[in-house]
């Protein structure tokens, strides 16, 4: 009978016959040939199926079972392998094995490919395959670095050195393809690690770092890593993302001080860390031993604890008895906590970094020197072509690899420093050597910095704290390396490090990310939190420094123009005024521009945003770990607590119960720091200083012990620390409340009555009876003015009986004005920020002093001289009126409704750029004069057009500063040019064209004299042909005629009048058009034009004056029955200036034919 608990294949029956039969087909070991491998009869193609397999099962279906099968049949162990020692070094043109050999990474490279745990896309395969698939790559890993029968790596560098022996333009897609390949295979092989929480059943020695690093340096990879690092951009454009993450699996978690020691030095070091361990372990056992039960105590017991409450607790062992303290410290450790059950949270340590790696003494020296020839000849064009790459954000580019870059940059940085300091303990540095500071020059220049600061800003943004973590390692390292350039005594290595410090330090950007980072740490895991606190430390460090070393050093703050509205809003103030939350139409361009302004830095101003509790909660958290953290990490949180303290004098943000029971265990508690510690006298030092102005603090301020138990704000500190709360002067100026106006033209009485009903609708009937208590006083000061005015002429009036009594055009004395007064804050408030009560008070007569644009909430309002008691009672009666019967509307409408927020003008936004545009010509005039606008009733419900602005695309780049300039100036131009029109149109008079350009004037001139002594040619003939003839009044209708016609020539308009107003005349008027045509001035400039057109206009009417009518009643007749009577006048030729201007001919009309 079969067992129903047989063994179960994961694998499809099918695919494993396949997969084994193909194996099987690949070649084994001949007895004939002594044991050797011998490949079968097709193994080329057994080669390239094994790879479709893999290709067009496992990656195209998302499954594993090929590569389960492969491992199980140890194809990579027991066939691929022997098939590469199978191509020897002099065979090298054989290109059946070369092929072979391809064939055989082909297949290698995927199974030796990263596995990832993606829970979101794993399926039910991955979980059966990848524990199995793991440890098999990792015997893969330890099979290929110790073959012996052949250098497997060697031999993967040889299968694409044909390839790399080319050109870059010469290569073929299918070279690129196998240097690729290759590189892949060196970057798997390096990257594949034991997986974590699983024990490695073979010789860890095996796979260890070292032994990868000794592989690598023995068959060649590490001098092919520096040819192709230092080549990269040249001869290499796309493996440097590939040759960057070898390197990165390489060094990764390799102590850089431990790196450049010698034998003798690192000996010591490990002495050294050997007794610290063994120090801690004995200061764990300390108070334990002190307590500890002999062989004559060791009996059980159980003691009662009362407690404050009156109930009792049982403890249990004989150390309850020794004191209280171990008491409570027993009954603390026996209470159970069953926190909430949440969701488990991702883990936020690096994944791909690892557990810290020893290394052996062979592997030390030569990763060593692979170091040194790397930051040589390969660092500077590596990092700089990855920076190009990842800038341009390229397919082939993954998050992680800005990651690694960062973290590499970091790492070649401080080993650099490392180098340079031990070369000068050695020996003295050569002053003809290599500037050391140029071999890292790639990073040190400003692209670097802006792809920092983007990555930084990115990955806060998007909460990528990985990434985070190596940019903050990186910025750190920088900041280090050019602070020991500032201090390398080169002049030119100072040099360009003040310039690099300034140019870090000149944007306000960065200040604010690095205190933001600080304060908003919350459960990012350790490594984050020491890179977060390192960063801080120095950068707070190398700023002190520069700072002082540059007293005038500036700062480029971005803000906008225009600050916006305080989010916080009085209640009571957003109640009455609905209106100021209407959109600042007005302000749109000073709502969107940004602007850059310069300002000199202040250290200390800075240091205050890293006094904040999320700082210190943030190196709160980090001296938690003080039993872990090294001599470098202690004296970082030392120094932080100590300038908080006593060099920002802001100590109150220490004094929390849970700050002060930290540092009292750092010395006095159960566990405290080693006192053979270098940092043990400066923390114990410092936690007694710190207690000491505590106590002192406390008895200053006794509410600081309920203070004790809670975060502080900046406000509360501040007030506990020095006694007072912090003074702020705003210095923005408030604004009163919008003016409000009525939708439909009403009458007063149902303007007044909308606005109490306004105030009653929301419960401001205070306001409205503060009104009419004021308007009663008004009357009541009024009416005893009034009769006191009405007394003095009769108290006067016998004294001066004999004088002569005043004409009664003698105005009378006007009425003092009457002061409006709130009764308390709250009115004073209301006056200014109330729109509706400021309405009702504009209503019933009551004015401001100051124009609206002044105005603040002190300032005064009173009722005018010409406001009398009848009107101000008559606005009292309307107010009573409409607080007992308040209005109704239809639909349910209210009386808010009925009034919407006044349309404020337009306004210019005000750009900083402004301010250094020289402005010498000033506007001494209106542009177009005072304009009033009649608003009709029937458009006002109308909605407003929306003005549309068309959106910058995020995109293009933002215009330089030359440039918005430029277009500040020209618009500056056109609004001159603009005011310099309506000057020549508004205010123009004869006098003003009296200049003295005669060059420029001379040509008008002869046009116009020659212009007059035509018409006056022409205008005496006339004359002379009107004294031969009757007298016609018919000239009005043809000067009428003229006038219909659209003639532009004013002048021609003058003479008909002079020729049409009295025919007996017209000899005298044309002398007097000659004496006037003496002028140099045209006529029609003068400033008695408008009078004269008026003139015109009145004579040339179609009505006939009354004299004229009976004198000539049939002028009308006559008029049309001579209308032909002009044609024989002689006329001059027309100019071809004045095309219209026909001398003294008179235009028939077109309408009387």
């Amino acid at each position: 009978m079969e067992s129903s608990e047989g063994p179960t294949d994961v694998v499809h029956p099918e695919v494993r016959a396949h997969i084994n039969s193909l194996v099987s087909a690949l070649g084994g070991f001949s007895a004939d040939d002594d044991g050797r491998y011998v490949l079968g009869d097709s193994a080329l193609e057994v080669l390239r199926d094994v790879k479709k397999w893999i290709r067009f099962y496992d990656e195209k279906t998302n499954r594993m079972d090929v590569a389960r099968c492969l491992a199980e049949a140890n194809i990579v162990e027991g066939d691929l392998l022997h098939i590469l020692a199978l191509w020897p070094e002099n065979a090298t043109d054989n290109k059946f094995k070369t092929r072979a050999a391809l064939a055989c990474f082909e297949i290698m490279v995927p199974l030796t490919w990263p596995l990832e745990r993606d829970l979101e896309q794993m399926t039910i395969n991955h979980h059966r395959h990848l524990p199995v698939l793991q440890l098999a790559q990792v015997g893969y890993k330890r099979a290929i670095i110790n073959f012996d029968a052949a250098q497997i790596l060697h031999t993967a560098v040889r299968v694409a050195l044909p390839s790399m022996a080319l050109s870059r333009n010469e290569r073929s897609t299918r070279d690129d393809g196998i240097i690729k390949l290759v590189l892949l295979f060196l970057r798997n092989i390096a990257m594949i690690s034991p997986p974590p929480g699983v024990k490695y059943d073979g010789d860890e020695s095996q796979i260890s770092r070292s032994a990868m690093i000794d592989a690598f340096s023995y068959q060649d990879i590490l001098l092919t890593i520096l040819t192709i690092a230092s080549n990269m951009g040249e001869d290499f454009n796309h493996e440097g993302v590939i040759l960057m993450e070898i390197i990165f699996h390489l060094v990764k978690r390799v102590d850089v001080s431990k790196l450049f020691m010698d034998d003798k030095q690192l000996s010591k070091a490990k002495s050294n860390e050997l007794t610290s361990m063994m120090n801690k372990e004995a200061a764990m056992h300390r108070p334990y031993n002190r307590k500890a039960p002999s062989r004559h105590n060791r009996w059980g017991t159980m003691i009662w604890v009362e407690r404050g409450d009156g109930k009792v607790s049982t403890v249990t062992g004989q150390d309850a008895l020794l004191d209280a303290a171990t008491r409570q410290h027993k009954m603390d450790n026996s209470k159970t906590y069953r926190p909430p059950r949440r969701p488990r949270k991702e883990e936020m340590e690096p994944k791909d970094l690892g557990p810290p790696v020893s290394l052996n003494t062979r592997a030390r020296s030569q990763l060593k020197g692979f170091v040194e020839e790397f930051l040589d000849s390969g660092f500077n064009p590596l990092f700089q072509h990855v920076r190009k790459q990842l800038d341009d954000q390229k397919d082939y580019i993954f998050e992680y690899h800005s990651r690694q870059f960062f973290y590499l940059v970091a790492w070649f940085l401080e080993a650099e420093r490392v180098r340079k300091k031990t070369r000068k303990s050695s020996q003295s540095n050569d002053a003809g050597d290599v500037g050391a500071y140029n071999l890292v020059a790639g990073v040190l220049n400003q692209q670097t910095f802006i792809t920092l600061n983007r990555s930084i800003g990115d990955s806060l943004e998007s909460k990528r704290w990985p990434e985070l973590c190596a940019a903050m390692r990186c910025f750190t390292q920088i900041l280090l390396t050019v602070q020991e350039m500032s201090e390398s005594g080169n002049e030119e290595d100072e040099e360009i490090a003040e310039n690099i410090l300034s140019r870090i330090f000149y944007e306000e950007e960065t200040h604010d990310r690095i205190a933001n980072i600080a304060r908003n740490y919350k459960d990012q895991g350790f490594d984050y939190l020491d890179a977060c606190t390192e960063l801080t430390h120095t950068y707070l460090r190398v700023l002190e420094a520069y700072s002082k070393q540059n007293v005038d050093m500036q700062v480029r703050s971005r803000r906008r123009v225009r600050t916006k509205k305080k989010a916080a809003k009085a209640a009571g103030q957003e109640d009455e005024n609905p209106a100021d939350d209407v959109d600042d139409s007005e302000n749109d361009a000073a709502n969107a521009e940004r602007t850059s302004r310069e300002r000199k830095f202040d250290f200390s101003r800075f240091t205050a945003r890293f006094t904040p509790q999320g700082v210190v909660d943030t190196f709160v958290t980090f001296t938690r770990y003080y039993q872990d953290l090294n001599e470098s990490q202690l004296k970082r949180a030392h120094r932080y607590f100590y300038r908080i303290a006593f060099k920002q004098q802001m100590s109150v943000m220490l004094f929390r119960v849970d700050i002060i029971q930290l540092f009292y265990s750092m010395i006095k508690g159960q566990e405290p720091l080693d006192k053979s510690s270098s940092m043990y006298k400066e923390w114990e030092e410092l936690v007694k200083q710190i207690l000491k102005k505590c106590i002192r603090k406390v008895e200053e301020r006794p509410q600081l012990i309920i203070e004790m138990l809670f975060s502080k704000i900046n406000a509360t500190a501040h007030y506990l620390e020095y006694g007072y709360e912090k003074q702020t002067i705003s210095t923005s100026q408030s604004k009163p409340a919008a003016e409000l106006e009525f939708r439909h033209v009403v009458d007063r009485d149902q303007q007044v009555a909308i606005a109490v009903g306004v105030l009653l609708d929301k419960n401001l009937a205070h306001h409205v009876k503060w009104a009419k208590d004021q308007l009663s006083n008004a009357i009541n000061e009024r009416r005893a003015w009034e009769a006191a005015e009405k007394a003095i002429p009769s108290v006067e009036g016998p004294e001066k009986e004999g004088e002569e009594q005043p004409s009664e055009t003698v105005p009378s004395k006007e009425a003092p004005t009457i002061s409006i007064r709130p009764d308390d804050d709250a009115r004073r408030t209301a006056m200014f920020k109330n729109s509706h009560l400021r309405l009702l008070m504009k209503l019933v007569g009551i004015e401001r002093l100051v124009p609206s644009v002044d105005e603040t909430p002190e300032s005064a309002w009173v009722i005018p001289s010409h406001v009398t008691a009848d009107q101000l009672q008559d606005s009292l009666d309307l107010i009573n009126k409409a607080e007992f019967d308040p209005p109704t509307f239809e639909d349910g409408a209210l009386a808010a409704d009925q009034l919407r927020r006044k349309t404020a003008p337009r306004k210019k936004a005000v750009f900083d750029d402004d301010d250094r545009l020289e402005d010498d010509d000033e506007e001494l005039f209106p542009a177009g004069g005072p304009t009033t606008r009649k608003v009709a009733d029937e458009f006002l419900d109308k909605p407003k057009k929306t003005r549309r602005r068309r959106r910058r695309q995020s995109n293009s780049e933002p215009p330089d500063e030359e440039l918005l300039n430029e277009k500040a100036r020209a618009r500056k131009e056109r609004e001159k040019a603009k005011a310099r029109r309506f000057k020549s149109d508004l205010y123009f008079h004869a006098s003003d064209d009296e200049s003295d350009d005669g060059e420029r004037w001379a040509e008008f001139y002869a046009n116009e004299e020659a212009l007059r002594q035509r018409q006056k040619a022409v205008v005496a003939g006339l004359s002379k042909t009107k004294q031969g003839s009757s007298p016609k009044p018919a000239e009005k209708r043809k000067a009428q005629a003229l006038l219909s016609d659209d003639s532009d020539n004013d002048l021609d308009l003058l003479l008909s009048r002079e020729s049409s107003a009295s025919p007996p005349n017209v000899a005298g008027d044309g002398d007097d058009s000659d004496a006037s045509g003496t002028d140099n001035t045209p006529l029609s400039s003068s400033p008695h034009a408008g009078s004269a057109s008026s003139v015109k206009r009145r004579r040339l009417s179609k009505e006939p004056t009354p004299a004229a009518a009976q004198e000539k009643p049939s002028t009308v007749d006559e008029d049309m029955e001579d209308a032909d009577d002009d044609d024989d006048i002689p006329a001059s030729k027309p100019t071809q200036r004045r095309p219209r201007a026909r001398a003294g001919f008179l235009v028939d009309s077109s309408d009387e034919e």
